[in-house]
């Protein structure tokens, strides 16, 4: 098994940053391609980001493109979200997720469905 487990939520001004980091533990061996979602009140789970198991490739959802960064590092078993000129519109529970399948380490995924894991996510508020 897999455990993932977000942190570096909290409350930020509007124009301001934040940088969640999403540490895995257990069976890390067998996790690939990883992303980040984002859960606000009342509405479904979206996309936000994601990355190869290289750290290569990396696809972002639109309204992000620009002032989010994801990256990963092996070493630590870690994946970071390095969001910048944060809008109240980024207010969410924000969760890491990871995939374990070897066939797919070369993609960087948007659909939730595909990753395996799930952590239990961090609240990021945005203020105006």
């Amino acid at each position: 098994q897999v455990q993932l487990v977000e942190s570096g939520g909290g409350l930020v001004q509007a124009g301001g940053s934040l940088r969640l980091s999403c540490a895995a533990s257990g069976r890390v061996f067998s996790i690939y391609s990883m992303g980040w979602f984002r859960q606000a009140p009342g509405k479904e789970r979206d996309f936000v980001a994601a990355i190869s198991w290289s750290g290569v490739t990396t696809y972002y959802t639109d309204s992000v493109k620009g002032r989010f960064t994801i990256s990963r590092d092996n070493a630590k078993n870690t994946m970071y979200l390095q969001m910048n000129s944060l809008k109240p519109e980024d207010t969410a529970v924000y969760y890491c997720a990871a995939d374990r399948d070897y066939a797919n380490r070369n993609f960087a995924t948007m659909f939730p469905t595909h990753y395996d894991y799930w952590g239990q996510g961090t609240q990021v508020t945005v203020s105006s």
